[in-house]
């Protein structure tokens, strides 16, 4: 009973104390207080775990280390060196590699214990298997040569196999309101550093491409070498990103009964576009990597159930044993194939038959009396399928983790017996952890909890813990965001419908927000069960044809957020850039807080604006092409009375084919593989600038195409918002056609190379077309009119760059007009004669036909005409187009030229 016993010397780097006996002489607790104990199993998928510091992790037992021959090159996962000569020592376990010198200082965790020194489990989040170069599995430290899985919080990546093994001690990233810590420890990750790795404690390479090896915190992005990490301060300050990253603390999210996928927004669809064509099975059932179908005589290959939970499933492992092998052997064979590094004394072999997996009648092939002429041995004729189970005892040692954050140790270990309650245990428990007295009246037997769950399997009961926490009773809260509802309806109404699709009870659910605008709604639900029902529920229900979609929101705590502190609110269009969305999602979930990344095509850009409703301060970073931009600027401006910050200042990453507003705000025409990490630096040192916005109002006079006889009503007017320009004619037609190429075969618009062929070809199609423009509208500026030139298009510019960075107004001087900029409350307007002249203009050699400047515009259609607002084209039905100024500017983050030269060099850390 007491502490945990460790052979050899370990580092305290989580909890800033020596590794000594826990302090049981803290202060005491003098208030009353109830106390119950809870068992829960740390499963790789188990998204009902409540997240806590991720605790240290030592390598346990230095017995499981053999002498090896080597056979190749081999490098030690301590020190990262070349092992010179014929021997090294591996872990049988974890096939952990290391010189003989460097055996005594080994201080990363086996994969066997690593979970026991979590104190709190916390799920990983992984997505569908993928191929990913040059990393190694943090479960079994080989190479990543097969598709494999990746954690798409943090930075683990495992082979199919290996992931029910993996340790659940991914990113606490929210609270659950049952732990509150302000102060936060490093959360150490091993391996998979980047290339030119530097230590933070001794400045040389860290990094390896041979082996895994290497420590990395996920929050801060220090890095150092395995025998430098335990002298870094064990407070992790958040690094350079401290004053864009949203704290945990800052962070509640009642989780349970939702996965890691729904709780962070990831779109699952995503993954399996982007892996269509891999012939992958990810389930982990099936030969194991390394163990193959032995063809050698004197080896045997044995299928191994951990329990009757494996049986029902069919997942086991393989193990290759002797033909002739002792019982022992085969059991530490098992137990090992299963990163179990306990006594083989304590388990046995069952076989069954092909029935038992129907009838679970398990015959116990080791204790029947007419096995007994078999021996100790293996022998041919045995069966090859066979359970691994955990012999009765009359007594056993359970461990107890502490709920509240308590130093020195990660559990206290505790004898318990037939006789052992839950009350016992507790009252033999608190004095060890500082607290005492506890009302408590519950007699349940404890052996009895753990003989129910050895039988369901082995693996989950060598992982389960107990844990002790106060009995307090927090009210459960969950947040989610339903959109796809008809607008511009009353709360009431809005409740009615959601009665009649979704039958919920109005006794655990409440309408929080209402967006009539948007057509959204924010349940706030007081049940894990009728939650986990509503959010399955939305995603096949349709409103009036049209299908609902829900978001798990987290609520944040605006009032805990440090001062100084702007969480970057980050939205991604995955579709935009080719692709090239998908892998920014990962980095930026991973160098910030995921609660703070939000995927476009999942909701919109509305749930993240709802998120940070309350945060006093924020700047946005906007992801995707002008169209994406425009969509973000056009819901902040919808909301903006609704936001504490009702003008944050929006960033830019270019995904788009044009980009011109990223150029003109300097961040690149596109992005071609900078740097995460200095794109998020460049975003916090970059200057604010104001830029206009204009409101577009299409009121259209007469019924639109296809109405029979005409006698159907006009179209009702349409308002929209433009940041970029506004074209009519040519220009517009041109980009209706590359909208319409684009919906008939989206997957060939992958890339801004293959979409501005699209455009050249379409212009091609176009040269000789003639249209007469001039004729068929007419143009009133501030309240004058005027007169038309000979041209085929006309674009309305408030900003200097279309079509892809050209200067369509000009370098030259005119008397007649002012020097135009994007914050002087006037729109230039330009003519283009026809698709030659587009081109002209897009390569420099000629600008457009200046027609007017001005701030209020009116544009009357004789005739339908293409028309286009940043990129997004249409037919306009005859009638009336008023562009005037909108709202408030917008304030953009401009990124001065030193700072451009920096983001270009891809500086910065990984």
């Amino acid at each position: 009973r007491g502490a945990v016993p460790f052979c050899g010397s370990f580092p305290w780097p989580s909890s800033g104390c020596t590794p000594t006996a826990p302090r049981l002489s803290c202060s005491e607790d003098s208030t009353s207080m109830d106390a119950m104990l809870q068992v829960s199993r740390a499963q790789s998928r188990c998204s009902g775990s409540p997240p806590s510091p991720c605790w240290p992790r030592f390598f346990g037992c230095s017995p499981s280390f053999r002498r090896v021959t080597l056979t190749k090159p081999t490098f030690c996962h301590y020190c990262t060196d070349f092992i010179w000569g014929l021997a090294g020592y591996q872990c049988e376990v974890c096939n952990f590699m290391s010189h003989e010198k460097c055996l005594k200082n080994v201080n990363i965790p086996c994969s066997c214990i690593a979970p026991s020194l979590v104190r709190i489990p916390v799920a990983h989040c992984f997505g569908p298997p993928g191929h990913y170069k040059r990393k190694f599995c943090t479960v079994c430290r080989k190479s990543l040569e097969s598709p494999a899985f990746r954690c798409e919080v943090c930075e683990l990546h495992v082979h199919t196999d290996c992931i029910l093994f993996a340790c659940s001690d991914c990113r606490q990233c929210h609270q659950d309101g049952h732990q509150d810590h302000d102060t936060y420890h490093h959360h150490w990750r091993e391996g998979n550093l980047p290339s030119g790795a530097r230590c933070e404690v001794c400045k040389k390479t860290c990094g390896s491409s041979e082996v895994l090896s290497g420590m990395r915190c996920e929050w801060c992005g220090i890095l150092a070498h395995a025998a430098c990490y335990v002298v870094v301060t064990p407070e992790c300050t958040f690094g350079r990103l401290r004053n864009m990253i949203l704290p945990p603390s800052c962070v509640q999210l009642f989780s349970r009964n939702f996965s890691k996928l729904h709780c962070f927004r990831i779109s699952e669809n995503l993954h399996t576009e982007s892996d269509e064509g891999d012939d992958v099975d990810g389930s982990t059932q099936g030969p194991a990597k390394d163990i193959q179908i032995s063809t050698d005589s004197s080896k045997q290959t044995l299928k191994i159930f951990d329990g009757t939970d494996a049986v029902k499933r069919n997942q086991f492992r393989l193990i290759s044993v002797p033909r002739i092998a002792k019982n022992e052997e085969v059991v530490e064979a098992a137990l090992r194939a299963y990163y179990i590094n306990d006594d083989q004394q304590e388990y046995e072999l069952q076989t069954f038959t092909q029935q038992a997996l129907l009838s679970d009648d398990i015959i116990n092939r080791n204790d029947a009396a007419e096995d007994s002429n078999l021996g100790s041995v293996f022998r041919e004729s045995v069966p090859e399928a066979w359970i691994i189970r955990a012999k009765p005892k009359d007594q056993e040692v359970i461990r107890i983790y502490p709920a509240w954050l308590w130093e020195g140790m990660a559990y206290i270990s505790l004898r318990v017996n037939k006789d052992s309650t839950t009350q016992t245990v507790i009252k033999e428990v608190l004095p060890l952890l500082g607290r005492q007295r506890m009302v408590l009246d519950n007699q349940e037997l404890i052996l009895n909890r753990l003989e129910d769950i050895r039988k369901i399997s082995v693996r989950q009961m060598n992982q389960t813990r107990f844990y002790i926490v106060e009995n307090s009773k927090s009210t459960v809260q969950v947040n989610i965001f339903v959109g796809g509802l008809p607008p511009q309806l009353s709360p009431e109404e809005y409740m009615n419908i959601l009665k009649d699709e979704l039958a919920i009870k109005t006794n655990v659910v409440s309408l929080s927000h209402v967006y009539q605008a948007q057509g959204a709604v924010v349940l706030e639900i007081s049940c894990f069960s009728e939650a986990e029902r509503i959010y399955m529920l939305v995603k096949d229900t349709t409103v009036n044809d049209k299908p609902l979609n829900a978001v798990v929101i987290p609520d944040v705590m605006a009032s805990k957020i440090p001062q100084n502190c702007w969480p970057l609110l980050v939205f991604v269009n995955p579709k935009s850039g080719g692709l090239k969305g998908r892998d920014l999602l990962y980095c930026f979930r991973k160098l910030l807080n995921p609660h703070q990344v939000f995927e476009l095509t999942n909701g919109g850009p509305l749930p993240g604006f709802h998120t940070f409703s309350k945060v006093p301060s924020f700047r946005v970073l906007v992801c995707g092409g002008d169209g994406t931009v425009g969509w973000v600027l056009g819901a902040l401006e919808e909301i903006r009375h609704k936001l504490v910050c009702s003008e944050p200042s929006v960033a830019i990453l270019p995904l788009g084919t044009g980009n011109d507003l990223g150029r003109v705000l300097r961040w690149g025409a596109g992005y071609s593989g900078e740097d995460p990490y200095s794109i998020l630096i460049s975003v916090d040192e970059a200057d604010d600038v104001l830029m206009d916005r204009w409101t577009i109002l299409l009121d259209a006079e007469e019924p639109a195409e296809g109405a029979e006889n005409g006698m159907a009503e006009p179209e009702p007017p349409k308002i929209v918002q433009m940041n970029n320009y506004c074209g009519l004619g040519i220009d517009a037609e041109l980009s209706l056609d590359f909208h319409h190429a684009r919906e008939e075969e989206p997957g060939k618009f992958n890339s801004r190379f293959h979409n501005k062929g699209v455009y050249v070809k379409v212009g091609l199609q176009k040269i000789s077309h003639t249209r007469n423009l001039h004729k068929d509208i007419k143009l009133q500026v501030d309240q004058r009119e005027v007169e038309l030139p000979n041209i085929e298009g006309l674009i309305f510019i408030n900003i200097p760059s279309w079509g892809s960075g050209a200067d369509l107004w000009g370098t030259d001087s005119d008397d007649r007009f002012e020097k135009p900029r994007i914050d002087d409350g006037l729109l230039e307007v330009v003519g283009v004669t026809g698709v030659v002249h587009m081109g002209q203009v897009q390569s420099g050699f000629r600008s457009g036909i200046r027609i007017a400047q001005g701030s209020y515009f009116r544009v009357t259609l004789l005739k339908p005409i293409p028309v286009q607002v940043d990129g997004e084209p249409w037919i306009q039905a005859p009638g009336q187009i008023i562009i005037s100024a909108a709202g408030p500017k917008v304030m953009g983050r401009y990124v001065r030229k030193q700072q451009r030269r920096k983001l270009n060099s891809g500086g910065g850390e990984s």
